[in-house]
């Protein structure tokens, strides 16, 4: 296996095991283990566990981002809002360490902000605003729809993460397409 491969095979156990343990409490050692390599390797390919996070974090917002831009290709407004909405429902429901990556990248930056970090977070806060922009344009251009887009989005992850079941109440006021997918 390349570097690269082996690269791409450590975000991918980082998305895993960050997901579940957040980033002070997933090691290096359990990551490098999943991937079947030495601690040493693992710091030949990424020179921390913050470098690892970072990567991990990026890959899983890139990877939310492409999936509104798969969802929406074509479509313009409501239509595109409504296609955006279900593909990110499937994303969580079928990808749930996506959904639980979110949550600590999220933990993770709040946390190293309230500690001093503030570099910490600036290349997490420019893929978000990468999706931004992504989903800003799709919407038209219109800030209201993308707030409110993303917004619901984030309720929708709260929801998600305190395991709400789809018929229950606090899912009644979304547009369908962005009700848990059954």
């Amino acid at each position: 296996m390349s570097a690269e491969e082996r690269r791409e095979s450590v975000v991918r156990a980082a998305i895993t095991e960050f997901a579940r343990g957040g980033y002070n409490g997933t090691s290096t050692e359990v990551i490098a283990r999943r991937v079947g390599v030495s601690q040493p390797y693992l710091f030949r390919l990424f020179p921390n566990k913050q470098a690892i996070f970072i990567a991990a974090a990026e890959r899983c917002l890139q990877d939310t981002r492409q999936v509104f831009v798969v969802a929406s290709e074509g479509l313009e407004g409501e239509e595109a809002l409504h296609a955006m909405a279900r593909a990110y429902q499937r994303l969580i429901v079928h990808d749930g360490e996506k959904l639980m990556m979110q949550m600590q990248v999220y933990a993770a930056v709040a946390a190293a902000e309230a500690s001093g970090d503030h570099a910490f977070g600036a290349s997490l806060r420019a893929a978000w605003e990468r999706m931004w922009d992504d989903v800003h344009l799709v919407l038209g251009a219109d800030v209201n729809e993308t707030t409110t887009f993303l917004a619901y989005g984030m309720l929708v992850n709260t929801l998600a993460s305190l395991g709400f079941p789809a018929e229950h109440r606090v899912w009644t006021g979304f547009y369908d397409s962005a009700r848990p997918v059954e």
